[in-house]
């Protein structure tokens, strides 16, 4: 391992090498290694006393209930704390509107519909009754195809009852 300064990659296998978590074979390079860099001894050093200090302080540490019982606490803060829900956001300008204009286009669109319908209802009851009258008279239709010209001949009952009319049926 031909290095200047000391890599973390190093660093972090002097640590594994010092709690056991090394293969033989890598472990027995690193031990060759740290023979031969100064560094790498020094930081090896550092971090068994550092491993011994904190030995010595959590030995001193007690707890007033049992290990399993500490830690099933925390695990029940953690899990209520996932479990309660954030604050709701306030409502964006854009979902409020949003809110807003949903319900008023379907107004807007069943308003068209029964406009539409309406006509259609009314124009059919013109078309009805132009249908009736039609069907009272007599309709000859006369076409010119040369001249693009289409004449419409109604003849009513009221035609001959104009023949009944005598000039003293008048209003006075």
């Amino acid at each position: 391992m031909e290095m200047g300064d000391m890599k973390l990659e190093v660093q972090l296998k002097l640590q594994a090498y010092l709690d056991g978590e090394l293969p033989d074979g890598e472990a027995q390079e690193l031990a060759e290694y740290v023979a031969r860099d100064a560094d790498a001894r020094a930081l090896l050093t550092e971090l068994k006393h550092t491993r011994a200090a904190v030995a010595d302080y959590e030995a001193d540490i007690k707890l007033p209930e049992s290990r399993e019982f500490y830690w099933s606490k925390i695990r029940r803060e953690i899990q209520r704390l996932e479990s309660v829900e954030p604050a709701a956001k306030p409502a964006s300008l854009f979902l409020t509107l949003r809110r807003l204009l949903v319900p008023a286009g379907a107004l807007a669109v069943l308003a068209i519909g029964v406009l539409i319908t309406t006509q259609q209802i009314s124009s059919q009851k013109v078309l009805n009754a132009l249908e009736t009258e039609t069907a009272q008279a007599d309709v000859f239709t006369y076409r010119d195809y040369d001249s693009g010209t289409t004449l419409v001949w109604l003849s009513y009952p009221a035609e001959n009852s104009l023949a009944d009319f005598s000039p003293t049926d008048t209003y006075q």
